[in-house]
């Protein structure tokens, strides 16, 4: 199984020039505790965490690289916060193609060694977490380097990769599948809006091809730290606007507009709105998702929750909504959240005679 069961909805790539990991098909799972302690009794994850690379830009590597692949392409350049870049150095290293990758200046370090390990160039960008002139400037540059016939660019946004975006919009086609009941509310959280927009244009899709009879309203879910769009799309203003970025939460450490003009749009045509959260309230929730439902996340994959919990409490959805919220990455992207949520606690090293009086303190 992979994104190319649906290369009919996809942007065309030739059979021959397809790529895949076998991303795709990843799970849902409906909240065993946290739903139903909040009254959210049809609430679900789709757990993005589970593709090949660990996180839902495996979708958008695989139309991307198949791409250049039919286009002839040997290099790629990109611009990254930190799953793109891994999920992009995963399947250019599966067809030869080489990689070189721009990473924001905070990007974890768990990414940037995947990215190492799969056989990437890898260099980070100074101030490009928190300054849009900067991001703005980085993508510049690769676009003039990648003028070569030979030489692609990929960002995962629509404004730059249309036809890697196209490939994400396979969650919708699954969640359509997966669920056996009208989905009423899909949460995501958003960085430059790609995948806001991606579950949107899908569900669009879906509904024009009558695989469906109208589309669950698509939210945008930000960090109060970087709230390009989020905002604005609950205060009823119809352009994105960049920031000065202060959120931790890494993969959504986007501050500039990106895709943020067409995502607007897109969430409010179908009863969707912006929902903007503290870096406190992720790291909480990733936790808890931990702990309680055993969904090993990294916080930008609790984000979408936090929308949706602060939706419920503010009676902005009906208790028996279905609910979806997506996962998007793995817990073991980033170490250093991992560490936080440990509180300190470290695992001991203990003789075997001492196994039963440790086994008796549980």
């Amino acid at each position: 199984m992979s994104i190319w069961r649906w290369a009919d909805w996809i942007e065309p790539v030739p059979a021959a020039a397809r790529v895949t990991l076998g991303e795709g098909n990843t799970p849902v799972v409906r909240s065993r505790r946290i739903g139903p302690a909040l009254g959210m009794n049809h609430l679900y994850f789709k757990l993005e965490s589970c593709n090949p690379t660990g996180s839902y830009k495996d979708r958008f590597a695989a139309a991307a690289v198949g791409d250049m692949v039919a286009h002839g392409k040997r290099y790629c350049l990109a611009t990254t916060s930190g799953n793109t870049g891994s999920a992009l150095a995963a399947y250019c290293a599966a067809v030869g193609v080489s990689c070189k990758i721009a990473t924001i200046e905070t990007a974890p370090a768990g990414k940037l060694k995947q990215m190492m390990a799969y056989g990437a160039d890898i260099f980070r960008i100074r101030g490009s977490a928190s300054d849009p002139r900067v991001m703005r400037r980085t993508v510049e540059i690769l676009k003039e380097l990648s003028q070569r016939d030979d030489v692609g660019m990929q960002v995962s946004a629509y404004t730059y990769s249309p036809v890697g975006m196209s490939g994400v919009q396979s969650i919708s086609y699954e969640l359509c599948e997966q669920i056996d009941r009208p989905i009423d509310h899909v949460f995501v959280p958003a960085g430059g809006g790609g995948l806001t927009l991606a579950v949107a244009r899908g569900f669009k899709i879906l509904v024009e091809h009558k695989r469906t009879a109208a589309s669950p309203a698509v939210h945008c879910v930000q960090p109060e730290g970087n709230d390009t769009m989020a905002g604005p799309l609950r205060d009823g203003l119809n352009e994105a606007h960049a920031v000065q970025g202060t959120s931790k939460i890494s993969g959504l450490q986007v501050p500039s507009v990106i895709d943020g003009n067409m995502v607007i749009p897109s969430c409010r045509s179908v009863g969707g709105t912006g929902h903007v959260v503290s870096d406190e309230q992720v790291w909480a929730l990733q936790e808890r998702m931990v702990r309680e439902e055993g969904v090993f996340c990294e916080p930008a994959g609790a984000v979408a929750l936090v929308g949706a919990i602060e939706a419920m409490k503010a009676k902005r959805i009906a208790p028996d909504s279905t609910i979806v919220c997506l996962v998007t990455g793995s817990g073991f992207k980033d170490e250093a959240s991992v560490d936080r949520m440990l509180h300190g606690a470290e695992c001991p090293t203990i003789d075997s005679s001492d196994i039963p009086s440790r086994l008796r303190e549980a």
